[in-house]
C-alpha cells in the first residue's frame, strides 16, 4: 500500500455548526474516519493536522508552514494530502507550487463545498479522488475537485456553492475520475527539473488592481507611500490601460523607477494577454511592465510574492516570470 501523509488545515470540510456559523471543528482523524472503509485497502495514512482556519484567514505566514511540513515529510511518504478551504485553496496551491519546485512525490489540495458530516457532502468523493492522486506516483502540485485533477497554479475557483468549484484555466486538466478509475493525463503534466528545495522565503506586499474606466492614476502614489514592491493589475482585454485624461502609463512609469515590479495580465479568464496588439499595450511596454500571459490571478499574485521575497533584482524577476516554474505560464 502507498504511503500518504494527510494534513488538514480547516475549511470547509473540517466545519461544524457553531451560534457564529460554520466553523472548523474537525480534525483529521474524524474527517479519515468518515471514508468508507473500503478505501484504507488502498492507502496507508498518516495524519497530521497543523492548522484549524477557515481558508479566509490562510494567508503568507501560513504558506510558509504547510510549505515547510510538506518539504520535511517528502521523503517518508509517497504522496501527500492537504485538506483546505476552497475560497483561498487555488493561491495556496499557486504558492506551494513556487515554493516547492522540483518535489518528486504528488502533493495534492482538496476540500469540500459542504461539510463532511452533511450527508450530502461532496468531501467524500474529493478526499477519495485527492488520495487516489497522492497514490499515483505522478510529481508535482495538483488541486483536485468533482473528480477532476488540476495542476495546482492553473486552478482557479469559480463558483460559490457548486460541486463543480473549481476549473483549469488555459491549461488541460491533469486527471479525471471515470469508469475507468483515475485516468491520468501526463502530456498536460510538466516534467520536474532539478532538486527540490525549501524556498520559502516571499514578499506579502503585493496589491491587486481590478482596472475600472475612470480609475484614478494616484492610486499608484499611495502605493508607493505604502512601501509595496509588488503590483498585479487585472487590465481590460489583451492588456489595456487608459492614457487619456487619467494617464496610467505616467504612473507605471515612476513605479518603475521607484522600484516597483508591476505585472499585468487581463480581467477575462481564459485566454492570454497580448500588450503587442494596441497602442495603450505598446505604451505599457514601454513603461517596464512585465506581462502576465496565460497565468491566472492567483498565480501571477502568488508568483510575484514568491519572486519578490527571492530577489529584490526586478531583472530577475522579470526573467521568473519569462519562464514557466511550474506550468504557470504556456512555455511557447
Amino acid at each position: 500500500m502507498k504511503k500518504v501523509l494527510l494534513l488538514t488545515t480547516g475549511g470547509t470540510i473540517a466545519c461544524l455548526p457553531t451560534r457564529e456559523g460554520l466553523a472548523p471543528g474537525l480534525n483529521g482523524a474524524t474527517l479519515a474516519g468518515m471514508l468508507p472503509h473500503g478505501v484504507w485497502e488502498h492507502y496507508q495514512v498518516s495524519i497530521r493536522d497543523i492548522l484549524h482556519l477557515d481558508s479566509s484567514n490562510i494567508q503568507p505566514e501560513e504558506w510558509q508552514v504547510i510549505a515547510g511540513h510538506v518539504f520535511r515529510s517528502r521523503e517518508d511518504y509517497d504522496g501527500i494530502v492537504i485538506t483546505h478551504g476552497t475560497d483561498t485553496m487555488a493561491y495556496t496551491a499557486s504558492m506551494l507550487s513556487f515554493m516547492l519546485q522540483g518535489i518528486r512525490i504528488p502533493v495534492v489540495l482538496t476540500g469540500s463545498q459542504l461539510p463532511m458530516g452533511h450527508p450530502l457532502t461532496d468531501g467524500l468523493e474529493n478526499l477519495r479522488t485527492a488520495l487516489a492522486m497522492a497514490a499515483s506516483a505522478v510529481p508535482g502540485v495538483f488541486l483536485a475537485f468533482d473528480r477532476k485533477v488540476m495542476l495546482g497554479c492553473r486552478g482557479v475557483k469559480i463558483r460559490t456553492t457548486d460541486f463543480d468549484a473549481f476549473e483549469s484555466v488555459n491549461w488541460p486538466l491533469a486527471a479525471v475520475v471515470d469508469g475507468k478509475g483515475l485516468e491520468i493525463h501526463r502530456q498536460s503534466i510538466p516534467a520536474v527539473r532539478g532538486d527540490c528545495e525549501l524556498r520559502d522565503r516571499l514578499c506579502p506586499k503585493v496589491f491587486l488592481i481590478k482596472l475600472t474606466p475612470g480609475l484614478d492614476p494616484e492610486l499608484f502614489d499611495m502605493l508607493l507611500q505604502m512601501h509595496y514592491r509588488g503590483i498585479v493589475i487585472e487590465a481590460f482585454g489583451a492588456g489595456g490601460l487608459h492614457f487619456i485624461r487619467r494617464d496610467l502609463t505616467a504612473k507605471l512609469r515612476a513605479a518603475a523607477r521607484a522600484g516597483i515590479a508591476v505585472v499585468v495580465c487581463s480581467q477575462c479568464l481564459y485566454e492570454p494577454s497580448d500588450f503587442s496588439l494596441y497602442e495603450v499595450g505598446q505604451r505599457a511596454l514601454a513603461e517596464g511592465v512585465i506581462p502576465g500571459r496565460d497565468m491566472t490571478t492567483e498565480a501571477a499574485v502568488t508568483k510575484l510574492m514568491w519572486a519578490l521575497g527571492q530577489t529584490e533584482d526586478l531583472g530577475e524577476v522579470r526573467r521568473m516570470f519569462e519562464t514557466s516554474l511550474a506550468g504557470e505560464i504556456c512555455a511557447s
